[in-house]
């Protein structure tokens, strides 16, 4: 190791800080999806990321602003995506469901970790969940529109919510389950969204046909 009055190893101290974050984060991660958030003690993220104790705190206040952090971390990172495979084309039903499941159960890690133990870990972090639930119901109403599938300026708001918890309750079903087959879970998710698209259209043509 090298050291200066303003480096370690090539790193100043804002560097050095955010390596140590990201370690943290990985060790969380890799903890909170194998064990549980309630079974993993900040000391052993800490063992796990070679990372002392006064570094996390440093950092975090308590676990839970650990696990906010990484949970925002992921959510983030799944939202990029699927916003990717939008601006991408991939605006049908079926193929962005599909991209959703895939891009999910890449890292076995995410889903459990977003999913699974989000709804048990504090109140703090079950506001932060129903956040990403609306944004997700925006998501999904954006994709409506631009599908034609419901009329400029009707109000599917609660629909759409409804639609995103189902589909999120399906992933969390998936992962209680233990199954690995993601074509299973891709079906499933299919088989939701098309019986939501049936439901929508009924409501459309009702109103035209009142009109």
């Amino acid at each position: 190791m090298t050291r200066s009055g303003r480096t370690v190893r090539g790193l100043d101290a804002e560097q050095r800080r955010a390596q140590r974050r990201a370690d943290l984060l990985e060790a969380a991660l890799t903890l909170f999806g194998r064990k549980g958030f309630a079974n993993v003690p900040i000391e052993e993220i800490c063992q796990t990321a070679y990372v002392g104790t006064k570094s996390f705190y440093e950092l975090f206040d308590s676990k839970e602003a650990c696990y906010l952090a990484l949970f925002e971390q992921l959510v983030a990172d799944l939202s990029a995506r699927m916003l990717a495979a939008f601006a991408e084309g991939n605006r049908e039903d079926e193929a962005l469901l599909e991209t959703f499941a895939r891009v999910l159960v890449v890292d076995p890690r995410v889903p459990r970790v977003v999913f699974a133990q989000s709804t048990a870990v504090s109140p703090a972090v079950e506001r932060r969940r129903r956040e990403n639930r609306r944004w997700g119901a925006g998501f999904v109403e954006e994709v409506w529109r631009q599908q034609g599938v419901i009329p400029a300026g009707a109000d599917v708001r609660a629909i759409a919510i409804a639609t995103v918890g189902g589909l999120f309750e399906l992933v969390t079903e998936w992962l209680f389950e233990e199954n690995e087959d993601v074509e299973l879970l891709i079906g499933q998710l299919v088989a939701y969204g098309r019986v939501v698209r049936a439901g929508l259209t009924s409501i459309v043509d009702g109103v035209s046909s009142d009109g």
